[in-house]
């Protein structure tokens, strides 16, 4: 079965490793082009050392360089974690079509950020799911699914490579493998209970700090690292990474900042208190905690947010 595989960075480049290792025919690759002086895309440079035909994801859209894809008579398209919307004869090309990996249990979280908002809505579990693409956004039928738990912890950063990224080499793999022997299903997804969600924004990360602390440490974990979450110290925007969630007692106004320790800095909220230990002030790098307070002159007192 001649396979042509779309994708980006190193997920896009691990499945590549993953079907040549099960001995699968990919006969072309589209990634995102290189920029001029820009490191290649790990998904471009990994075909690119085998040699295997090259196309700029963005290219497919025109005629001539669809033409060169048709030319290569693939059997079935996989798209590994695609975040461009292509033209429909790109998926509907290849003999068998195409497959696709969305990284949530389908038709729940259709959508560009669907671990952002799996987090942000307060799930205990999402998982994976590759599918047969269609007309519409993540609507087209399921092949299979993988369910993951999301630890209270997790963040979007370890959600995605912890579990949702090595789960998913290994499902579009299996998935491949099932079209070859003529096992996969084409079972419909159940409307009725779809949720869509927009794609993931500062403006959708912002803390309240008179949130409960628990709403507080959800925002953040959820934009870690993208778009993340922020605050205000002093009018400038200061973006929130690492962090823990602890109880406190205190009374303070929501915001206040209640100590300065070598562990991080200690955020009142509403019912508990957030240690900040990695942040991002507006121009700068991410940072420790110890390095913003030396910079920027933070103090026990001084309040963020307002």
């Amino acid at each position: 079965m001649r396979i042509f595989l779309i994708g980006q960075a190193p997920f896009g480049e691990a499945v590549l490793k993953r079907l040549l290792e099960q001995g699968e025919a990919v006969v072309g690759v589209s990634a995102p082009a290189p920029k001029e002086g820009a490191k290649p895309d790990p998904l471009w440079a990994g075909a690119h050392a085998k040699g295997l035909p090259l196309f700029g994801t963005r290219d497919l859209k025109r005629h001539e360089v669809f033409d060169r894809y048709a030319a290569l008579e693939a059997d079935l398209c996989v798209m590994a974690y695609v975040t461009d919307i292509l033209p429909e004869r790109v998926l509907f090309q290849p003999r068998l079509q195409s497959i696709q990996y969305h990284p949530s249990l389908l038709p729940l979280h259709r959508g560009a950020s669907a671990m952002n908002w799996a987090i942000w809505q307060g799930r205990a579990k999402t998982g994976l799911t590759i599918f047969w693409p269609d007309k519409g956004i993540d609507t087209g039928p399921i092949l299979l699914q993988k369910e993951c738990a999301i630890a209270p912890d997790d963040t979007l950063g370890s959600l995605y490579f912890n579990k949702l990224f090595p789960m998913g080499v290994e499902a579009i793999a299996e998935a491949v493998k099932l079209v070859r022997t003529g096992k996969a299903p084409r079972t419909p997804q159940d409307h009725a209970r779809a949720t869509y969600e927009p794609i993931a924004k500062e403006e959708h990360a912002q803390v309240r700090w008179d949130l409960p602390a628990s709403m507080v440490y959800t925002i953040i974990r959820g934009a870690n690292p993208q778009p993340g979450a922020w605050t205000t110290y002093k009018g400038a925007k200061l973006k929130l990474f690492d962090c823990k969630l602890l109880s406190s007692e205190s009374v303070e106004k929501p915001g206040r900042v209640l100590s300065l320790t070598a562990d991080g800095i200690l955020v009142s909220s509403w019912g508990g208190a957030l240690l900040l230990q990695r942040l991002q002030p507006s121009g700068g790098p991410k940072q420790s905690a110890a390095e913003y307070v030396a910079a920027s002159g933070l103090a026990v007192g001084d309040c963020l947010g307002g």
